[in-house]
């Protein structure tokens, strides 16, 4: 994978502006997540314990900072082109083998506009030409019709379940089963979207 100085960081479509965060961002980062909660406790349970407070967002928007100029983790904000309201967050993160994986969030007015598929097109060209990456990955759970169909719009295609056709599942101490089944849907690069 490349190296993250040589990556672009500000990623246009026709209505978005997708760019690393700023530290002025802390406030509307902040009161996304905070009015999100419900929505994002599953989903993202990390970010809201890294999240609590106001004061806690200028730290974490400095670590994501950190994350890019290492190339672990690359977080983008997802700004609305015209009105420059704050949309939401998207990010990559890259794994072994050439493997990236994508999380993403919207505000809960900006869902059912079309807004994921653009970001995400986005941030696939990015994992694919800018980070180098030859898979990119999606988890979402099997209850979230609208995440699934974002993600076969942009060309992801649904994979076996952890455990079916010899996928091993690998545990560390005893947990329970998840109460909601996570998918896999995976798109290799060259694949054109629709």
């Amino acid at each position: 994978m490349l190296l993250s100085t040589a990556l672009p960081t500000l990623l246009e479509t026709p209505r978005l502006r997708l760019r690393p965060y700023q530290a002025a961002d802390a406030t509307v980062f902040f009161e996304l997540i905070d009015r999100s909660r419900s929505r994002l406790r599953e989903s993202f349970p990390d970010r809201l314990r890294a999240v609590r407070s106001l004061a806690d967002a200028p730290v974490q928007l400095a670590n994501f900072a950190d994350d890019w100029r290492s190339g672990r983790f690359y977080v983008f904000g997802i700004w609305h082109g015209t009105s420059q309201a704050y949309l939401g967050d998207i990010c990559l993160m890259p794994q072994r083998r050439g493997q990236a994986e994508i999380g993403y969030y919207l505000a809960a007015e900006a869902e059912g506009q079309g807004y994921a598929r653009e970001a995400l097109a986005a941030v696939c060209a990015f994992g694919f030409e800018s980070v180098g990456a030859e898979t990119l990955l999606i988890r979402c759970f099997a209850d979230n019709l609208r995440g699934q169909a974002v993600a076969r719009a942009l060309g992801f295609a649904a994979q076996p379940l952890p455990g079916a056709m010899g996928w091993r599942r690998f545990a560390f101490r005893r947990q329970p089963e998840p109460a909601t089944t996570i998918l896999h849907f995976v798109r290799t690069a060259g694949l054109a979207t629709h």
